[in-house]
């Protein structure tokens, strides 16, 4: 089969596209035919060896999440036959033709695929913090990084568990935040002062999905570090600010977000859709944070 590998760490040169056999469904395991794969900054961190604690041995087939046809099934796998149409994450790398998965969801057949293979990653990685810092009915969120994928699905989910959302972007995105349900504010020097002009009652809880350096004046705003969670900041631990990774199986609960995403309820932006050969394009557009949306590779 087709697939993106790398041998050594380095920039987006390293990626290539190779000839690699094809992976077969093991125990607990059935393989995709990838209609679509996610592209996540996280893949362009572990390509430069920027987390050597989860990087994969080489070869590495980068990627996690994809949406695709189930063509093999095996033993012990219940509930999912060839043929169906199934988003989740990969784990033999989603940049190939074929891939691998174990934790994964039912794909509605009017979810277009490009939206499905972004949704695995945001979804899970909002569900996750939103429960965890308790947001719900009559909470105000600050949510960093609002206007990003996950930010944007963090947005979203907030907004319909009962919650006011402030959320931080460039002003060009303040629109689009609007449109979402949330309160714009721009980041930056200031920030705090505007914060409090959008929610002079308080701000209870904050979800960093930006990593982009706003985590002390959080614990300002919020007058500690509880209900305060980073995905991104390094800095987390020295600020004794909880950073929170991915967790455990989620592929049981995408079916009532995939569901809502399918109605036009939950929305993310696409920015581009790239041909597999342009990978190495696609991540540098990925880390630069500039691309207007989630870019989706077509094996």
């Amino acid at each position: 089969m087709k697939a993106i590998t790398y041998t050594e760490f380095g920039g987006p040169e390293v990626l290539r596209l190779e000839e690699v056999d094809e992976p077969h469904a093991g125990r607990g395991q059935v393989r995709l035919k990838v209609v679509a794969a996610g592209v996540n900054p996280l893949d362009s961190k572990i390509r430069n060896g920027w987390r050597p604690q989860i990087a994969p041995p080489f070869p590495v087939i980068p990627g996690v999440e994809a949406a695709g046809v189930v063509d093999e099934v095996g033993e012990g796998v219940t509930g999912v036959a060839v043929g169906d149409e199934v988003l989740g994450w990969t784990v033999t790398g989603a940049y190939a033709e074929h891939a691998l998965a174990v934790d994964f969801g039912p794909k509605p057949a009017d979810l277009d695929w490009d939206l499905a293979a972004a949704l695995p990653v945001a979804v899970e990685t909002s569900v996750r913090v939103l429960d965890a810092l308790g947001v719900g009915e009559g909470d105000t969120l600050l949510l960093h990084g609002a206007a990003g994928v996950t930010g944007a699905v963090g947005v979203q989910l907030a907004v319909a568990r009962g919650a006011t959302v402030i959320g931080t972007a460039s002003p060009g995105n303040h629109d689009y935040l609007r449109s979402l349900g949330a309160i714009p504010v721009a980041y930056g020097a200031g920030l705090a002062d505007r914060v409090r002009e959008a929610a002079p009652q308080r701000i209870d809880a904050v979800y960093d999905a930006a990593g982009a350096g706003d985590l002390e004046v959080s614990i300002d705003l919020l007058g500690g570090t509880d209900r305060l969670i980073t995905i991104a900041d390094t800095k987390a631990a020295e600020l004794g600010v909880t950073f929170s990774g991915p967790g455990a199986p989620f592929g049981s609960r995408l079916g009532e977000y995939v569901r809502l995403a399918a109605d036009g309820k939950l929305t993310v932006r696409i920015a581009q859709s790239l041909p597999l050969e342009d990978a190495a394009k696609a991540q540098e557009l990925s880390a630069s944070g500039h691309a207007a949306g989630k870019l989706v590779l077509r094996p």
